[in-house]
C-alpha cells in the first residue's frame, strides 16, 4: 500500500450554500476536486455540502486516493440530523464536535495548502486562520465576490504573505500550490 504520509494534503474551502456564486460554480467545483486528485494529492474538506462537497464528487470521479471530511459534529447522527450535512464522497469522516469554529480550526491546519473558491464567511474564517498560520493559500478565482474580498482583507491586514496565489484555472492553481509546499 503507497504511504499516505508522503502525500500532500489539500483543502478546499467553499460555501456550503451557492446560490450566489453563479451558475458554472458546481462544475468549477467538480474541476477543481478532479485537478487534486490528478496531481495526486489528498483532498480534505469540512464534510459540508455545496462547493467543498461538489470538489469531493469530482475527487471521487477522477479516482482520488483518500477523501478526508472534517465534521463540526459529534457523530454521523448528528452530522446528518443536526447540521443536514452529506456523508457521501468522504472516505472517512472525522467527527470533531467542535462546532464550525473549531472545525475550520482544525481543517486547516490538517492541510499542507488550501484553495478557497466561492464562500462566505466560514471560508473567509478558513483563509485568516491559513493566512495567519502561513500555510499557502490558493484563491480560485471566479465569477463570485470572494476574491475580491480576500484581496481587502490581504490589503488592509498589514501583513505581509508571500503564500497567497490567485488563479481562475484548476490545473495551474494546485500545480503552483504544490511548488509553493514543496
Amino acid at each position: 500500500m503507497e504511504n499516505l504520509n508522503k502525500k500532500m494534503v489539500i483543502s478546499v474551502s467553499g460555501a456550503a450554500e451557492t446560490s450566489h456564486c453563479g451558475p458554472e460554480v458546481l462544475n468549477i467545483a467538480k474541476e477543481l476536486g478532479r485537478e487534486i486528485a490528478r496531481q495526486d494529492c489528498i483532498l480534505a474538506t469540512g464534510a459540508t455540502s455545496g462547493f467543498p462537497h461538489y470538489s469531493a464528487i469530482g475527487y471521487n470521479e477522477a479516482k482520488g486516493m483518500l477523501s478526508l471530511g472534517f465534521s463540526p459534529a459529534n457523530d454521523k447522527i448528528e452530522h446528518q440530523k443536526l447540521y443536514l450535512l452529506p456523508t457521501d464522497f468522504c472516505d472517512v469522516i472525522v467527527y470533531t464536535g467542535f462546532g464550525y469554529p473549531v472545525r475550520d480550526i482544525i481543517l486547516t491546519k490538517a492541510s499542507h495548502a488550501m484553495v478557497v473558491g466561492c464562500g462566505r464567511i466560514g471560508t473567509i474564517h478558513e483563509f485568516t486562520v491559513a493566512f495567519e498560520s502561513n500555510i499557502p493559500l490558493g484563491i480560485l478565482e471566479g465569477p463570485w465576490a470572494t476574491d475580491e474580498v480576500i484581496h481587502n482583507i490581504i490589503k488592509n491586514s498589514n501583513r505581509i504573505n508571500h503564500n497567497v496565489i490567485f488563479d481562475s484555472d484548476p490545473k495551474r492553481l494546485i500545480s503552483r500550490l504544490k511548488d509553493l509546499v514543496n
